[in-house]
């Protein structure tokens, strides 16, 4: 590893693994060398929209070119970027802070290979493959076998709400394109959130509502706190905040570990704290339905409004 970065990048230190990056200092600035699973074409893009935050002065990794005039290496046979850092990287960001960052880059195209607004039909592709997948590799597989089904029916009510939103309201309203990611968690740390291999262009309360699913399983405590902020500071429309409640609906949560378990990555084990909690995670819905109510009259979802506490 070493070799490799002085021959591509003029650059020496004492390098760390971690996972499947490798970190080290040069000059006191961190660098880590990452494996990059984006498109030429989606990396191009990124490139371009990681200078936009530069200029705009958000503190966003860099990507660093190589002395073949490349952001992309080989090594192993696999495609790597090297990204400079941003400082301090434990800074989290709270729900209002991501609010404040995401009007600072709207997008007024949605021609990018960067958008993501599909969510039905995503999910929907998603969803018939993991169905053909686990009648092919699930049958040793007792915690995935027990509880499939039941995420599976919760995809579906997600893709329907969104489908039925979709039909109601977009032809009427303004979407409103930002700086998104694949995937946020709690805490939501900066050398993550502005991470660039992570970003894509989506409408806010796709953050939003990831982050919302992780302070659900990581710090329930917090959790309404930082939503009744979010809801009191920002005003949405009603097909936004139906697009809300749709993705707080489509267990992302459960699904994203299935896939590290089908993929021989977790023991399927890893899915017992979010099965364990189905139960709460309903009634989570269900008190976000009525908190949401209180500022646009959206979908309900009969069985989880009708639902009886224990």
């Amino acid at each position: 590893m070493i070799e490799l970065l002085e021959t591509y990048y003029n650059m020496v230190g004492v390098v760390q693994e971690k996972e499947n990056s490798s970190c080290f200092l040069f000059h006191e600035k961190k660098y880590v060398f990452s494996p990059c699973y984006r498109s030429e074409e989606e990396l191009q893009e990124l490139v371009v929209l990681n200078q936009e935050l530069i200029h705009k002065g958000i503190p966003t990794s860099r990507f660093m070119i190589n002395n073949r005039n490349s952001f992309l290496t080989l090594y192993e046979k696999k495609n790597y970027v090297l990204l400079e850092l941003v400082f301090p990287m434990h800074q989290e960001y709270n729900v209002l802070d991501m609010v404040d960052l995401v009007d600072k880059l709207v997008v007024q195209s949605k021609k990018s290979v960067l958008y993501r607004n599909e969510w039905a039909s995503l999910w929907s592709s998603k969803i018939d493959y993991f169905e053909y997948q686990i009648g092919q590799l699930g049958k040793d597989k007792p915690i995935i076998l027990n509880s499939f089904s039941y995420y599976v029916g919760m995809a579906e009510n997600a893709i329907a709400y969104v489908n039925s939103t979709t039909k109601k309201y977009k032809k009427s309203v303004n979407e409103k394109v930002t700086l998104q990611h694949k995937r946020i968690g709690f805490p939501n740390l900066q050398m993550d959130y502005f991470n660039p291999l992570n970003y894509i262009l989506d409408i806010e309360v796709r953050d939003i509502a990831s982050y919302f699913k992780s302070l659900f399983f990581s710090s329930y405590e917090d959790l309404f706190i930082e939503v009744h902020a979010y809801l009191k500071r920002r005003k949405l429309d009603i097909y936004g905040y139906q697009l809300l409640y749709a993705r707080l609906l489509y267990p992302s949560f459960y699904f994203d570990i299935y896939e590290k378990v089908m993929e021989e990555e977790e023991d399927e084990s890893a899915l017992i704290p979010i099965v364990s909690k189905a139960n709460e995670y309903e009634s989570f819905l269900k008190t976000m339905y009525h908190f949401i109510s209180q500022y646009a009259p959206i979908e309900s979802v009969s069985w989880i409004v009708n639902k009886k506490e224990l």
